[in-house]
């Protein structure tokens, strides 16, 4: 709400900007305001659906979030950003959508050119896998988009890889690779996660080495981001080529056998000749 602080924060994406980044990944970018009354959010009511991309432990699922992101004053500033991204030709945006209603947001924050050049939700990077589930998301966002722009993503740092979240129940290998060939054939843009495309499950942290404080205060209940966060496996050597030292955290034995080198090798494998 502070015009000193909006113009400092574009100011600062132009001191980038003049040094030729291509561009700006944007956290949490529906939350840049908050109620300028300062109103409490109603608690969820029993039934509702929680809020995506956020474990049932997390208090931030027991309310609806009426008061605290998604505030009407964010397009406009969210316009002043693309005024300023417009002055730099190739230069693009992509913002993170966590919100109630988060399709919706998606495409009021993509739509009509003012805004963001694309935005990613939760809503696949989410438990259900169906083909139901995936159809019906698909087809709302179709309804809402006109000239929107979405970025799918099946994995990202935050939440539990897709081999893992989505495959573990299927014994075929090529499972993952069914993943990428459906994401890369939505309409939109893609974020692929570093290890994605290896086929990497979920890595075992043991609990003295989790790292993620948001982990430390709810485990076991929820153990963490850390798991979608070990080294990326290069080859199958003890650091799998990410390290000769011991990493921040430590890498999955599993996850040597699906190194780049060793998929490289393997005629079958999405990496071979590359």
């Amino acid at each position: 709400h502070n015009p000193e602080v909006r113009q400092a924060q574009l100011d600062n994406m132009r001191f980038w900007l003049e040094l030729g980044v291509d561009g700006f990944r944007l956290d949490t970018v529906n939350f840049y305001y908050h109620d300028a009354q300062l109103r409490d959010n109603p608690p969820l009511a029993s039934g509702e659906s929680r809020t995506l991309g956020a474990p049932e432990a997390n208090p931030y699922t027991w309310q609806r979030h009426q008061y605290d992101i998604s505030r009407p004053e964010n397009l406009e500033f969210l316009r002043q950003l693309r005024a300023l991204m417009d002055e730099y030709p190739g230069t693009t945006t992509v913002g993170e959508i966590g919100d109630d209603s988060p399709l919706e947001r998606m495409a009021e924050y993509t739509a009509g050119g003012d805004k963001l050049h694309m935005a990613y939700t939760f809503d696949l990077l989410n438990t259900p896998r169906s083909a139901e589930y995936i159809r019906e998301v698909i087809e709302r966002f179709q309804r809402l988009a006109g000239d929107a722009w979405p970025c799918w993503a099946l994995s990202n740092h935050d939440v539990m890889r897709s081999a893992t979240r989505w495959g573990a129940s299927e014994a075929s290998p090529a499972y993952p690779l069914l993943a990428l060939a459906v994401l890369l054939s939505l309409r939109g843009s893609v974020c692929l996660y570093q290890g994605e495309e290896l086929g990497l499950p979920e890595a075992e942290v043991p609990c003295e080495r989790i790292q993620d404080p948001y982990g430390k205060v709810l485990w076991p209940d929820f153990k963490g981001r850390d798991g979608c966060r070990t080294p990326m496996p290069w080859d199958t050597s003890e650091q799998a080529g990410f390290s000769t030292v011991e990493p921040w955290l430590p890498v999955d034995p599993r996850h040597r056998n699906l190194s780049v080198a060793q998929q490289r090798s393997d005629p079958t494998s999405l990496l071979n000749g590359v």
